[in-house]
């Protein structure tokens, strides 16, 4: 299973970003997706996350102003961002967790290599 993360680059206050990620290999099935960020000298955070479902869950600092979506039939999740500030600069990483045959439907986590969002004016 392998993850690709695109659609970073610099943005300035107040624009919009989508991120997305897109996920390719044999013989899985994808249960949990969620993007994470991790900003210079902090820890990495989880941004927001959506279910096989469909539920979706945000953290506070982006919730009223980002929406994450999947695309099963093309193993996708984007993370659409509005309304960006300075402290939402970051890498952001895609992770799945997907259920892989091979070892027997076992969940194993994977993630991205990451998409550095820059905002600044």
């Amino acid at each position: 299973v392998q993850l690709q993360a695109f659609g970073g680059g610099l943005v300035q206050p107040g624009d919009s970003l989508r991120v997305s990620c897109a996920v390719s290999g044999n013989c899985f099935r994808i249960d949990y997706m969620g993007w994470y960020r991790q900003a210079l000298g902090k820890q990495c955070e989880l941004v927001a996350s959506i279910s096989s479902g469909g539920r979706s869950n945000y953290a506070d600092a982006v919730k009223d102003r980002s929406i994450i979506s999947r695309d099963n039939a093309k193993s996708t999740v984007d993370l659409q961002m509005n309304s960006l500030k300075a402290e939402d600069t970051a890498v952001y990483y895609c992770k799945v967790t997907a259920l892989v045959q091979w070892l027997g439907w076992a969940p194993i986590d994977y993630w991205g290599q990451g998409t550095l969002v820059t905002v600044s004016s």
